[in-house]
């Protein structure tokens, strides 16, 4: 044994680069969402198909749950203690959620199903600069898993954080375009604080804090928007 921590060792690991094949992405069966849980926390499907080396599917979130937060994908931090949002980039998204109303991380994490685009740790970028971000291939294979989530959960608050999960939900939308404000499933911007429609919408760019699209004092502002949208939406999840 060499001593090494659990991540230093995934990051020795030889970083597996994405095939050119696009698999179709298998139907997910579960009828409920205790068997979507247990089958997701069994999925291999990115691993067998040599996209990562290790399948450690990373999520939480219960029944009941009216909101679901959706970031690009775990880390290393997240890898090794299978909790989404765990890391440094997970401690600046609790902070924004207090902002936005939540009374504490434990009540954020108690009411938000919390997953990603791709819920396993993709590696490292080539150069060590950061983590990979996952390709279309891997997104491909895990979108069953958040369609199927997004069918049994039916949350009527669906947060976007990052690009990648903005395109997955809400494609053609850039976050120039789309942080401070609501939109419904279909992409259409919501303004009233008390939508009649189903699901609403509010995008967020990434807590990471390799991410630079926060360096704007604009889009600081646009971010101060988003939370505040946010924040007046919690209350009608439930009504």
């Amino acid at each position: 044994m060499t001593g090494r921590t659990p991540a230093a060792r995934l990051h020795n690991l030889a970083v597996v680069e994405p095939s050119a094949r696009r698999p179709a992405p298998p139907p997910v069966e579960a009828g409920s969402l205790a068997e979507l849980i247990a089958a997701h926390r069994a999925c291999t499907r990115c691993a067998d198909a040599g996209l990562i080396p290790v399948a450690r599917p990373v999520f939480s979130g219960r029944a009941g749950q009216r909101v679901l937060l959706v970031g690009q994908a775990p880390g290393p931090v997240e890898h090794d203690v299978t909790r989404p949002f765990a890391g440094r980039a997970g401690r600046e998204l609790v902070r924004w959620m207090l902002r936005a109303g939540f009374e504490s991380e434990e009540d954020f994490r108690a009411r938000v199903w919390i997953t990603s685009t791709t819920t396993c740790f993709p590696g490292r970028r080539p150069d060590g600069a950061g983590d990979r971000r996952p390709g279309p291939a891997e997104v491909a294979l895990c979108a069953g898993w958040l369609d199927a989530v997004l069918r049994l959960l039916a949350p009527r608050l669906v947060i976007p954080v990052g690009s990648l999960a903005l395109s997955r939900l809400l494609g053609g939308l850039r976050l120039d375009d789309a942080v401070g404000r609501a939109f419904d499933a279909a992409g259409t911007p919501v303004e009233d604080t008390n939508p009649t429609v189903h699901r609403v919408l509010v995008p967020l760019p990434h807590p990471s804090g390799q991410s630079r699209w926060l360096n704007d004092p604009a889009r600081r502002r646009r971010l101060d928007d988003a939370l505040e949208r946010l924040g007046g939406l919690l209350d009608w999840t439930v009504r």
